[in-house]
């Protein structure tokens, strides 16, 4: 089966708000030195000010199954990217630090609902063989979007505009936000909402423009999953207590890495081990390079390798560059190792937790409670994420290298856990990985 032309772009557009998720969320990290400065800020009111847009998503993910269901996944994209644009354009022009804690809770908004149904969208339009690989750019553009928003502050850096050069950080945003909200009108809908609404002769069209090679047994396999709704059935009930457990548990590991902490507070972790600020956003650019290059090999073998090795060999790199991240803040010495210690720790997430939560959160939920198991699991992501960052400038400013010592723990406890009680899901379509888990 070729992947087709109609797909892709589908699937590109959808994949257009990990752009604007991973850039709003990585391009605080230029700006804490200036608003600390010109907000007088404390460590506990900056561990607010980075984390505020934090609580946003998960206000955003709570409540974006509901939308998704009722008015569809690509109508409530657009409404996300609403606002996405009144957000940066919030930052920009804000006139005090609460009107610009109101804008970061917008965009918070935004990032929150993008990770529920971004990721629903693909899974939903894409054939099994390719799921894996489709739902992945949407990590692809999230860590694209990182990148982005590192490059970005650098160059504004080097423009030299003062005081207010944060204003610019935040508000370029509005470009990619206003051609993502353009795009969403050339897109069409999910077939399994479609099918979910009675619209099965539109599904069935979505189903072959798609690639389906087998289109009508592909939409009955849909249908038949649809039937077996039996009202407004509740996710919390015991038959779906494994999809769940994977769910909560590989969120709430895929922030015991610490790589969002790392990535909102990256510049201030190189100036704490003693670089310039220009030299710490060069670094940072050069970790978000590599982030981009092993999502890349990630999404190529992950549907080759599965999900599961992927995360076994992860949990063990970032064990090992973690410990030596913290080796450098304890011992005092070796900072020129700090950077690659980064490096590789970055690598080993992309190449596991990066490229996989995503795909895995979207999958392990039969239709029935996809929604909700998405909002779920992308609840967990957001609240641990808000907790850990909002309190990491505080025991940082206690003890460097602490932080990476815990992340460093739980790492070789997700190793673990992946190995006794993970199953891999790679080729199995949405509806035969209900059956493998038993649901019925």
């Amino acid at each position: 089966m070729k992947l087709n032309g109609y797909l892709l772009k589908s699937t590109l557009v959808a994949a257009l708000g990990g752009i604007l998720f991973g850039f709003d969320m990585a391009v605080i990290a230029g700006t804490t030195s200036d608003l600390t400065a010109q907000y007088h800020l404390t460590p506990a009111s900056l561990g607010l000010t980075v984390s505020i847009a934090l609580w946003g998503t998960i206000v955003g993910a709570m409540f974006a199954g509901y939308p998704g269901d009722r008015y569809g996944r690509r109508n409530s994209l657009r409404f996300l990217a609403v606002l996405y644009l009144v957000s940066a354009l919030g930052c920009a022009f804000a006139w005090g630090w609460y009107p610009l804690m109101v804008a970061r809770f917008i965009a918070g908004l935004g990032v929150g609902g993008s990770s529920v149904l971004g990721p629903m969208y693909i899974a939903e339009i894409a054939p099994a063989k390719w799921r894996g690989r489709l739902v992945g750019i949407f990590q692809f553009n999230i860590v694209f979007g990182v990148l982005v928003a590192y490059l970005s502050n650098y160059l504004i850096g080097l423009m030299a505009f003062g005081l207010g050069e944060w204003r610019w950080m935040l508000g370029v945003s509005a470009i990619p936000a206003a051609f993502f909200l353009v795009m969403l009108f050339t897109i069409p809908r999910s077939p399994r909402w479609l099918v979910k609404m009675n619209h099965p002769d539109e599904a069935r069209e979505v189903l072959r423009l798609t690639g389906e090679e087998n289109y009508e047994k592909e939409l009955q396999d849909i249908v038949a999953s649809i039937h077996q709704e039996r009202g407004a059935e509740p996710l919390f009930s015991g038959k779906y207590n494994l999809p769940i457990f994977l769910a909560v548990s590989i969120a709430m590991f895929n922030q015991f890495t610490g790589i969002n902490a790392i990535i909102y507070y990256l510049n201030d972790i190189f100036a704490k081990a003693g670089f310039s600020r220009v030299s710490a956003d060069l670094q940072a650019v050069v970790i978000g390079a590599t982030n981009l290059v092993f999502t890349v090999i990630a999404m190529a073998v992950i549907d080759k390798l599965g999900r599961k090795k992927l995360l076994l060999i992860g949990s063990v790199g970032m064990a090992f560059s973690l410990a030596g991240v913290s080796y450098v803040f304890f011992s005092g010495h070796h900072q020129n190792l700090l950077l690659w210690m980064l490096v590789g720790f970055i690598a080993f997430f992309a190449f596991s937790q990066g490229a996989v939560i995503w795909v895995f959160i979207s999958e392990v939920f039969p239709n029935q409670v996809r929604a909700k198991g998405q909002s779920l699991g992308t609840f967990t992501h957001w609240t641990m994420n808000a907790l850990i960052s909002g309190v990491f400038p505080m025991v940082a400013a206690f003890s460097g290298g602490f932080p990476f010592i815990f992340f460093a723990v739980m790492m070789v406890v997700q190793f673990f856990v992946v190995l006794f009680f993970y199953p891999e899901t790679k080729g199995l379509s949405l509806e035969e990985m209900q059956k493998m888990m038993g649901i019925t």
